[in-house]
């Protein structure tokens, strides 16, 4: 089976962009470690760019973070900010952590191993039900060339005796034609 081709995917992470050699966006978003569709929201994308796209296809699956911007230009960005949204590191709001929602169970191969299970089971049903019928073929086969080489000794042996007995029958008629 070949390899699925790879994809370069991004997305942003605080000051960082991270990207990700994967054969899929679902891929991605598991080495991204997302629970959520970053493409369906327009916070992850196919990269095609050659430069951008070498160093992840080098380490497929790794999460390579590359820096968006200088630090100057993300101090330009916070210069830029209104003043409602800046804080000190002292009023930075803390958020607590939630705990994350374990992964729903694995499903269960149950049913689908029942029905592998059955297709198997029939198919070596039929094998040996086309075992049977071509070992009765066989059978019947030697059974017709028997009858078939029997018939034909008593169709031999039925010709000769009526020959004999037409001969004999012809010079008895032969005989009484002559007596006449």
């Amino acid at each position: 089976m070949a390899a699925r081709r790879l994809k370069v995917f991004r997305t942003a992470i605080g000051f960082h962009d991270a990207y990700v050699a994967a054969p899929s966006k679902k891929a991605a978003l598991e080495a991204w470690g997302s629970d959520h569709d970053l493409f369906a929201s327009g916070r992850a994308e196919l990269v095609t760019d050659e430069r951008l796209t070498a160093k992840p296809l080098a380490e497929p699956g790794k999460v390579i973070k590359l820096t968006r911007g200088s630090a100057e230009d993300h101090l330009s960005a916070l210069s830029r900010m209104p003043k409602a949204t800046k804080r000190t590191s002292a009023e930075s709001v803390v958020e607590p952590v939630r705990p994350s929602r374990p992964p729903p169970p694995r499903p269960s191969r149950a049913q689908l191993e029942k029905a592998e299970a059955a297709l198997a089971q029939a198919e070596r049903d039929r094998d040996t039900a086309l075992r049977e019928i071509t070992d009765e073929q066989r059978q019947l086969d030697r059974r017709r060339k028997a009858v078939e080489r029997d018939h034909r000794r008593e169709i031999d042996r039925l010709m000769r005796l009526e020959e004999q007995q037409r001969d004999r029958y012809d010079a008895a008629l032969d005989a009484w034609r002559d007596g006449q």
